[in-house]
């Protein structure tokens, strides 16, 4: 079982947010997953970003992989 940590989609139709969750890859986008441990805003000035460090490590030690969105995300919070 591959764990990724990812974005999941939420909000209108053109107003996006997202939720920041830990899944199993081979579920949908906006499907099951595992927790949620944060979310991120673009449409606010300045995009809004939070997230729970201690959560991101203990499961980035598990093993799981971020996708390459949320891993700039993570870069420019000071979290790698």
């Amino acid at each position: 079982m591959a764990v990724r940590i990812r974005l999941k989609r939420m909000g209108a139709k053109k107003k996006p947010f997202y939720r920041i969750v830990v899944a199993d890859s081979r579920y949908p986008r906006d499907g099951r997953f595992i927790e949620e441990i944060g979310y991120y805003n673009p449409t606010t000035k300045p995009t809004t970003f939070k997230v729970d460090a201690e959560k991101v490590r203990q499961w980035k030690s598990k093993g799981a992989q971020p996708s390459d969105t949320v891993k700039v995300l993570l870069e420019k919070a000071g979290l790698n």
